[in-house]
């Protein structure tokens, strides 16, 4: 990828590549392309802003199964790149396209929505890769939504989010209850929210959820 990349014409190809078995073939690769330049380091803990700097970015990736969701969410919290297409395990990327209402809907799905739309770009079945996996793949594009996200206490948001998840099969008025109301200012929240205190936290859209955060209590 990062040679195809270099090739078509890519200004900086940036490769960051974590396992230090790989890094001497990876550098014979690229030599003689002067665009790529070689990061060995763990994106799971990188500052993105600072190995970024100002510039725009476009980020190819085909990402670790066990942290490409991280990966992911770190790219569109703290940076300006855009878009965003990575291949993950099927389950990992329909979790972050997924919409209210479906099985795969959670809180990446939540928090991906927050500054961006995600859509399943293809499938990667498991017999183009060898030594062959036993799940399947997907490929999934981010693109940051033109405005910023809806002004809103982020870490409540998040909170609100991940109590409602922590028990989906329950209804929404149970996951307020568990943020240490009672059942009265539970249900006079989602009142204020304009939120169904039956329904469940699968069932509600991002807006749903950012309007809980600004009917709780000061």
């Amino acid at each position: 990828m990062t040679v195809a990349l270099a090739d078509a014409g890519a200004d900086e190809v940036l490769a960051i590549e974590f396992d230090r078995a790989l890094l001497p073939a990876l550098d014979e690769v690229v030599a003689g392309r002067p665009a790529v330049r070689v990061l060995a380091a763990d994106a799971t803990h990188l500052d993105w802003a600072a190995t970024l700097g100002e510039g725009r970015w476009t980020c190819c990736a085909n990402l670790p199964y066990n942290v490409g969701t991280r990966i992911v969410l770190d790219l569109l919290a703290a940076t300006a790149v855009d878009p965003i297409v990575v291949m993950l395990q099927r389950e990992v990327g329909e979790r972050l396209v997924a919409g209210p209402g479906t099985d795969a809907y959670g809180p990446a799905s939540l928090r991906v929505a927050q500054r961006s739309a995600a859509r399943l770009v293809r499938d990667v079945p498991p017999e183009v890769f060898w030594p062959r996996p036993g799940v399947g793949s997907v490929v999934v594009r981010l693109d940051r939504h033109p405005r910023p996200p809806p002004p809103v206490d982020e870490a409540a948001l998040w909170h609100v989010v991940d109590e409602a998840f922590a028990q989906r099969r329950k209804t929404i008025r149970n996951a307020v209850r568990r943020l240490g109301f009672g059942p009265s200012d539970a249900s006079a929240i989602l009142g204020r929210a304009g939120v169904d205190p039956d329904v469940r936290p699968e069932q509600l859209a991002l807006a749903d959820y950012v309007a809980i955060v600004g009917a709780l209590p000061a």
